[in-house]
């Protein structure tokens, strides 16, 4: 990659819960001071992971390191066990332990497993992970145990909270179960539940790709495209009863022309102005709003998807 990226990310929600807070009984998340609504960078990227998964799942080169039940450690494992080049790096470090005179390898064992990491796993290549967690285990020709670590990884994608565009309210409704759980509760009441809900609310979420970082990791234009194509349609395969109506409405992309950028990303943010149109006074669909895009500065693309 030889260009910088910044994006915006526009998708809503109807009737829904976009990214309950565990802390709160799973309240839609808010801003207290302003009462917009919050979705967290790690539910974006939880969405982009699933994504992947569900496309991708025969390609090795496209597996998913932060996934449901996984051991994060057996899978740093995984790369003394299974890299030639990690076998053959401890083996050169081996060899240059026991004789001095023999030439140095010019890297650690553990940058060369955390290559073979970056290499096998999209999300690492994309968002980064700490690898350092693990644990000291014997390798066959080594003398000794090691601790099978492969350093941190910046990732070259990250973004920012999404934040709603207006204030948003959180409407509560109770529900009721007619079924027991176990046959000594046959005799009492229903059982009484809570569900949190915003009926409407449009969400706008900053984005970043450092070419820097992408050629440290190895994310190359297959893994953008890719990306791209996981904003596109992540909420389709993710539908549930508090997120049956959550979907994608435009991304825009700010392209530049260099990998240093050609303008702050701060600036070219405050090209996009998303307000609602006139006369509409409670939002309830992405077409109650309007999206207006400035000019931009030389050197910088944008690129309009939806």
């Amino acid at each position: 990659m030889n260009n910088r990226y910044d994006f915006i990310y526009l998708f809503d929600v109807k009737d829904g819960n976009p990214n309950g807070d565990p802390d709160a009984g799973n309240l839609p998340r808010i801003d207290p001071e302003t009462g917009h609504g919050l979705v967290t960078d790690v539910c974006l990227k939880r969405k982009v992971r699933n994504f992947v998964s569900l496309t991708r799942s025969t390609d090795d080169k496209f597996c998913i390191f932060v996934r449901e039940k996984a051991v994060l450690n057996e899978t740093i494992e995984r790369a003394y066990s299974e890299s030639d080049a990690v076998k053959a790096s401890l083996a050169a470090w081996e060899a240059w332990k026991k004789d001095k005179k023999a030439a140095k390898p010019d890297k650690a064992y553990e940058d060369v497993a955390r290559d073979w990491l970056c290499h096998n796993f999209y999300d690492i290549r994309a968002f980064g992970a700490v690898l350092s967690t693990g644990d000291e285990k014997e390798v066959p020709g080594v003398k000794g145990k090691i601790k099978m670590t492969a350093g941190q990884v910046r990732g070259p994608v990250q973004f920012a909270f999404g934040r709603s565009v207006d204030p948003v309210v959180t409407s509560e409704h109770a529900v009721t179960r007619c079924a027991v759980t176990n046959e000594k509760d046959l005799e009492k009441e229903r059982t009484i539940g809570r569900k949190f809900t915003v009926p409407y609310g449009l969400y706008q979420a900053h984005g970043f790709i450092n070419p820097f970082l992408a050629k440290q990791t190895g994310f190359g234009d297959e893994d953008l495209s890719l990306f791209w194509d996981a904003l596109k349609n992540m909420f389709e395969h993710d539908r549930s009863a508090a997120r049956g109506l959550m979907g994608a409405q435009k991304i825009i992309i700010f392209k530049h022309d260099s990998a240093l950028g050609s303008a702050p990303a701060n600036k070219l943010f405050d090209l996009v102005s998303v307000k609602r149109k006139e006369g509409v006074q409670v939002p309830r669909s992405f077409s109650d709003y309007e999206v207006t895009i400035g000019t931009p500065p030389a050197g910088v693309e944008i690129i309009e998807m939806l």
